[in-house]
């Protein structure tokens, strides 16, 4: 897992940073959190390739939030984006995009998906088979969520040491990977768990962004 911060100023720009807009390589998956002025120019400055980001998460609509989120869109599409992009946002971030980008008369060539938030519970917004992710309500002005994102447990690392000392034919390694046993030739059966070693314990990180003091978020984000 690797955090870039690209921004974390207020609502005015500063010199040496910009508002808030976050990176999160995560399980070889890189999200965008929150969108503000400047973030194209941050992406570019630390190599981040835009192409690589598929989901993005904002977390409220106040503008230093949100503001270099049409921009992000359009540049997509002069870059030849043809996958979808998923946007995740409070209520009414499809109608500002939407209408920010017929004013500039811009447009999308690739699927670009909205998905409203309303709850002011805790709730899994994303998931698959690598991480997923859960809204952390806040209490802001406006609606407001934060975002805790968290990996899941992943296979067992194959130990070669350990089969090529069992005689274990190389033809066998992706069962040893996917959690199988193996009987040998003697017909002795080799738990898997003395073919691989455990895997990485999983991370998480949680974003909150703009609320009041809340002891209760403690416990959300406890753990993390």
């Amino acid at each position: 897992m690797r955090l870039t911060v690209l921004g974390c100023y207020a609502a005015t720009p500063r010199t040496l940073t910009n508002p808030t807009s976050q990176v999160l390589e995560i399980n070889n998956q890189v999200v965008l959190i929150d969108c503000g002025e400047g973030t194209q120019v941050e992406l570019r400055r630390h190599k981040i390739k835009f192409s690589r980001i598929n989901h993005i998460f904002i977390s409220h609509l106040h503008g230093d939030h949100f503001f270099g989120l049409p921009g992000f869109i359009s540049t997509m599409r002069l870059l030849g984006r043809e996958k979808a992009l998923h946007v995740y946002g409070p209520k009414g971030i499809k109608e500002a995009i939407t209408l920010l980008l017929k004013l500039g008369d811009s447009w999308t060539n690739y699927p670009l998906l909205f998905h409203e938030l309303t709850s002011k519970e805790q709730e899994l917004i994303f998931e698959d088979e690598k991480i997923s992710v859960t809204t952390i309500p806040l209490d802001h002005r406006v609606y407001t969520n934060g975002y805790l994102f968290r990996e899941k447990l992943g296979k067992r690392k194959l130990n070669v040491t350990a089969a090529e000392k069992y005689g274990i034919d190389k033809a066998y390694y992706n069962n040893i990977k996917n959690g199988k046993n193996i009987t040998l030739d003697s017909g002795t059966i080799v738990p898997n768990s003395e073919l691989t070693f455990d895997p990485p314990e999983p991370k998480s990180y949680a974003f909150c962004s703009d609320t009041v003091y809340d002891e209760s978020l403690a416990e959300k984000i406890k753990n993390v």
